[in-house]
């Protein structure tokens, strides 16, 4: 038991919750931007719900990989159609795509509905069930945490070290999307930027299955994109919204 709490698997806990919260970045935007749909007064209620069910079924996701982990990473099926497409698909790569689809399709969906709305019109969207919302934040959350988990199998083999991260990794995400969901009330306009964001998250999740499943297409090899790339193109998107912002003020002052 002593060997458990060592300075070392304290030092792995600190990067691990490190590496959660990197990690999670595009999964809190996606919860805030998600939980706007329910009803004003059961948001929060949305959030820590979702969020907190996620935690659980994160830890048990993670003692399945430890038990199981080659079932996950063994192909079921293969496409080999030579010159066309071809890949390899196991149960971790069917998930990241799913979970790549699903996200630029929510993305899509809701650009195109801020497109048809009329200058003067009143948005009165019906929320979303409450039930929808919070299993769709779960599902999600699931797909996000396979990064996650693999990087922290690939980091320590100690259960507690790994659950403890996860946890606080979860209870920082409960905190923080709060504040994003809020900034987003405020400031309308950055939903648009918040939902291009999420768009380039389903083609690095995308990506990411399409490597896992040794997809080629075309005789191309489909590369994951980067977290450091997924972050420079966030940063760019952030600074012409600023530079467009600015420029758009500049032209009202000068009218």
């Amino acid at each position: 038991m002593e060997g458990l709490f060592t300075i070392e698997n304290f030092i792995t806990l600190g990067l691990l919750t490190m590496l959660q919260a990197v990690l999670g970045l595009d999964n809190l935007l996606y919860i805030s931007l998600e939980s706007k749909r329910a009803p004003v007064e059961k948001q929060a209620r949305v959030r820590n719900i979702g969020i907190g069910v996620a935690i659980v079924l994160r830890i048990v996701l993670l003692f399945v990989l430890l038990e199981l982990i080659a079932s996950f990473q063994n192909p079921i099926f293969s496409i080999g159609w030579t010159g066309i497409i071809e890949g390899q698909f196991n149960i971790h790569s069917l998930i990241v795509l799913f979970g790549g689809v699903f996200i630029m399709y929510t993305a899509v969906k809701e650009i195109m509905h801020m497109m048809a709305l009329d200058a003067h019109a009143k948005i009165d969207e019906k929320p979303k069930s409450v039930g929808m919302i919070i299993t769709s934040i779960i599902i999600m959350n699931i797909v996000f945490s396979f990064d996650s988990i693999l990087g922290a199998i690939a980091l320590t083999d100690i259960f507690w070290v790994m659950a403890v991260a996860i946890i606080i990794g979860g209870l920082l995400m409960i905190w923080l999307s709060g504040k994003v969901t809020e900034f987003l009330k405020k400031n309308r306009m950055y939903e648009v930027l918040g939902l291009f964001i999420l768009f380039i998250v389903g083609i690095m999740l995308l990506s990411e299955g399409g490597h896992i499943a040794n997809l080629e297409i075309f005789g191309n090899h489909i590369t994951p994109m980067s977290k450091t790339t997924f972050y420079f193109v966030i940063a760019i998107l952030i600074i012409i919204d600023i530079v467009q912002s600015k420029y758009q003020k500049n032209l009202t002052k000068n009218l």
